[in-house]
């Protein structure tokens, strides 16, 4: 981008460098997430809301995609944006984070679209070094989730990633939990290592996939007395 074309970028939508709101990259000029949010702010945006499209996301492949719309006043339609995020188009940095890179990725387009920013926000860049890593999860995740069900290195909730399969393929969570006891040989989820729930999230994504009819009736065993399953 020439220079001119940048000051006029920054005066019509009063970005500041200095603020970190665009940012210089391999010699080219990005506009950067906490920019088009502050431009929001400025514009009075009313609102933004965020979808997962949990036919299009695969979490046991670390492969999220989202949809977000932008409204700008009451009555407005919204500019809606997608962002996808997997370990083939982001950073090293930020591996373990795709489900947040994701989101991001897709309100930065949908903000670009509603004000008019041809300019490319960095959090869109694919394998780029010098792309930012989002912020880390807050602390209390790890102290809730001791056996590392929860937060690890950054990944996302195994819960989350059991909860969009048990969406995605209508299946019923209580007899889902019991399975997953079953198979991790606890009594509860909540008492299997993050080794052994990880193992089930992949088996039950084949599963599903697969041999969905076999999987159900599996799952129904556990409907039944104890002594009557098979």
């Amino acid at each position: 981008m020439r220079i001119k074309e940048l000051q006029l970028l920054m005066q019509r939508h009063r970005f500041s460098v200095t603020l970190g709101e665009i940012t210089n990259l391999d010699n080219h000029w990005y506009v950067t997430h906490s920019g088009l949010l502050q431009l929001a702010f400025r514009r009075r945006c009313l609102g933004i809301r965020t979808n997962l499209e949990e036919k299009q996301s695969d979490p046991v492949a670390g492969r999220w995609v989202f949809k977000a719309t932008v409204y700008k006043s009451r009555g407005s339609r919204g500019f809606a944006g997608y962002g996808d995020a997997d370990p083939s188009n982001c950073s090293s940095l930020v591996h373990g984070a795709e489900m947040r890179v994701a989101e991001t990725r897709a309100v930065n387009r949908a903000l670009r679209k509603a004000y008019g920013i041809g300019l490319c926000s960095v959090e869109e860049l694919g394998r780029s070094s010098g792309s930012p890593k989002p912020s880390p999860e807050p602390v209390y995740y790890k102290d809730r989730y001791p056996n590392g069900n929860g937060i690890s290195n950054g990944q996302p909730r195994l819960r989350d990633q059991l909860s969009l399969l048990i969406r995605q393929y209508n299946l019923d969570p209580t007899l889902v939990k019991l399975y997953a006891a079953d198979f991790c040989g606890t009594e509860t989820l909540s008492g299997a290592s993050r080794d052994l729930v990880e193992s089930f999230i992949s088996h039950l994504a084949v599963t599903a996939k697969e041999k969905r009819d076999a999987l159900i009736c599996k799952l129904n065993s556990y409907s039944q007395p104890q002594e009557a399953r098979p």
